[in-house]
């Protein structure tokens, strides 16, 4: 993993739900490198899966 791996998982952990463009945009990738690294790190297993959090208050959990 280079520093631009790093900056990739950093962005989809704050926020998994970019666009690879977006996602591209703001690790200064253009988007087919940016996704051909983010495919890697999951087929590495650094990238095991994408989850949404759920506010349980809101959900109707008390």
């Amino acid at each position: 993993m280079d520093n631009i791996d790093r900056k990739i998982v950093r962005e989809l952990q704050m926020n998994a739900r970019l666009t690879n463009q977006e996602l591209a945009d703001r690790v200064n990738l253009s988007p087919s490198p940016c996704l051909r690294r983010v495919r890697k790190l999951e087929k590495s297993g650094v990238l095991t899966g994408y989850t949404a959090r759920v506010c349980q208050e809101a959900y109707g959990c008390r």
